[in-house]
């Protein structure tokens, strides 16, 4: 009764006249879930990433409406200068570009320089910001950077800016230099992410300090105007943004010409619940819904086209299978299922193998996601449609007959297994309290259940899990992983032992598979580099330290009023080539 009365009410408001007041170039829209801060060497999680990307700006861009996907100078003149060996890049910074105004800068104007891209990098490798994304530039082993992170740590002193390394060095005014230790044939995808290699202005960090993360100040078309945290943020235009037009060839032509950015101002609300974030759009308070709830999929896009009561109001949709996996991690650390001696592989094995993914992509996710077979996402080099693995397969039996055979039995008769030397077993999952996280916790329970085996569920906010999360407190926790560049590298990191707490937020460390990730990150793409990832991919699956449960499908609705929007893989946020109108 409480679906249909539900959906009844989601096709009358659908129908009836919007309520919502219509504001020309304000765009208004909800994350699912809280962001954390905005410090692009502290950022982890999506939703922070998205705001980061509105203010701050790196060297390169993806052209937004290509595909395939293509890079392209942003604040840089040109694309970077690579050698001949593919071990240096020299990006040269346009002249007259401008932070936002900010008191660090004492009333005077603050132009961009090549010396603020070298700080913000090396911010990444300052043990006080305890950087997660660390673990890119770690890869692309810049010369001099990691023995300044290790000076840093082993003597406790503070981190040393003004030391020249050979890895990141100023040139000039406008041109800075990265060197590396080998060949890195996509190093330049890193520079095109403003959340993770955005400019950050040294007198704004040494003002703000710790509180950094609260007071965000670059070169972007945004600037930060309002913060309650976990509730609602809110962005107006830069108003020292420089000047730009929109020139998208296979974008929205009306926009063609215009100055950017088109919007004022973006005001997001953070709406955990999905019926009032779908309500709210319905409603027109929301000129958009991202990722729309997967229990509306079917009265918005049945049969994955848009629902004519929806067309009618002039609504767009955007629907691709996106180049992320849901994943659940077991913690190698742990004393009871972690390891990699049989029993505890056995035990992660026979988990992975009791949870049935095809029931969640069609019951939990409404058909909105395909099983995965891997780590590897869709959309970036590196995933293959057609592997099939153990990591999708659904066999209680077979998990049954693992977890006898390596001793974990149920000895006293109650229904739930021991440990193989007899203790009692209880695992503990990680969760929290929107619906989605409460269905797949079900899911954990009843799979488990299946097989014989006790699940605690433990449910905290996201920030809070996010953070156990990070200093190895949590046994089984559910998470999504999201590409950042077109490149599949960043799904085998999920496993890399030098990324621990990082990437890896397993922790799981493997001599066999840190030399196979280490081998394909030194190749050029091709089938060399194929095989080579693929086979590391069989060692995931082998010794079974994260389940990967999911790709997901995701369907953007857009109100009328909503010009020039279209979702791309690899650009966190899509502001500056939209603008809504009457």
């Amino acid at each position: 009764m409480r679906l249909a009365a539900l959906l009844l009410a989601s096709l009358l408001l659908a129908g009836a006249p919007a309520r919502g007041a219509q504001r020309q170039h304000v765009l208004r829209y909800a994350f699912p879930l809280p962001e954390t801060q905005f410090d692009p060497a502290q950022i982890t999680d999506l939703y922070s990433r998205t705001i980061a990307a509105g203010i701050f700006e790196a060297p390169l861009e993806f052209a937004f409406h290509d595909r395939p996907v293509r890079l392209r100078p942003n604040t840089a003149v040109a694309l970077p200068e690579i050698s001949a060996d593919q071990r240096s890049l020299v990006f040269t910074i346009r002249p007259g570009q401008y932070f936002a105004d900010d008191p660090a800068f004492g009333g005077r104007k603050r132009e961009l320089v090549a010396a603020d891209y070298v700080y913000a990098l090396k911010r990444h490798y300052d043990p006080r910001w305890k950087s997660g994304q660390l673990y890119q530039l770690e890869g692309a082993g810049l010369l001099g950077l990691s023995e300044l992170r290790r000076a840093a740590l082993e003597t406790g002193r503070p981190f040393d800016y003004e030391r020249e390394v050979e890895g990141l060095q100023v040139l000039d005014r406008y041109r800075f230099r990265v060197r590396t230790a080998s060949p890195m044939p996509r190093l330049a995808q890193l520079f095109a992410d403003p959340s993770f290699a955005g400019a950050v202005a040294r007198e704004v960090v040494e003002a703000q300090g710790d509180q950094i993360g609260a007071h965000p100040v670059g070169t972007g078309p945004f600037r930060l105007v309002q913060w309650r945290r976990g509730s609602r943020i809110v962005l107006e235009r830069n108003p020292g943004y420089r000047e730009r037009r929109y020139d998208e060839p296979h974008g929205d032509p009306a926009l063609s010409g215009r100055r950017l950015p088109m919007l004022e101002r973006v005001e997001i609300d953070i709406v955990e619940q999905p019926q009032p974030r779908w309500l709210a759009f319905l409603n027109n308070e929301h000129d958009l819904i991202e990722q729309l709830p997967a229990e509306y999929a079917t009265l918005a896009a049945p049969g994955g086209r848009l629902a004519p009561h929806l067309a009618a109001r002039g609504m767009q949709m955007e629907r691709q299978l996106r180049p992320s996996v849901a994943l659940t991690y077991f913690a190698m650390q742990d004393p009871v299922i972690g390891g990699i001696a049989p029993p505890q592989v056995a035990l992660r094995r026979a988990m992975a193998l009791a949870f049935d993914s095809e029931r969640e992509a069609l019951l939990v996710r409404y058909g909105m996601a395909i099983p995965a077979q891997g780590t590897m996402a869709p959309g970036v080099w590196g995933y293959d449609p057609d592997w099939r693995s153990e990591m999708g397969r659904h066999d209680a039996a077979r998990a049954k007959a693992l977890l006898e055979l390596y001793g974990w039995r149920d000895r006293d008769g109650d229904g739930w297994r021991e440990t193989p030397d007899g203790a009692a077993l209880v695992i503990r999952y990680a969760t929290q309290s929107d619906s989605l996280s409460r269905k797949l916790a079900e899911q954990w329970q009843l799979a488990l259940q299946a097989v014989g085996l006790r699940l605690q569920v433990d449910v905290a906010n996201w920030p809070e899990n996010a953070k156990r999360s990070r200093t190895g407190q949590l046994q089984m926790w559910t998470f999504g992983w999201l590409a950042g560049t077109p490149d599949g590298e960043t799904f085998l990191a999920l496993g890399y032992g030098p990324y621990g707490g990082q990437s890896n937020p397993s922790r799981f460390s493997l001599p066999a598979f840190d030399a196979l990730f280490d081998r394909q990150h030194l190749l050029p793409d091709g089938p060399e580099r194929l095989a080579t990832m693929q086979q590391a991919q069989r060692l995931l699956i082998a010794y079974m330290p994260m389940k990967a449960h999911v790709h997901h499908i995701g369907i953007d609705l857009a109100q009328a009023p909503l010009r020039g929007y279209r979702r791309h893989p690899f650009v966190p946020n899509f502001w500056l080539w939209v603008d809504v109108g009457p």
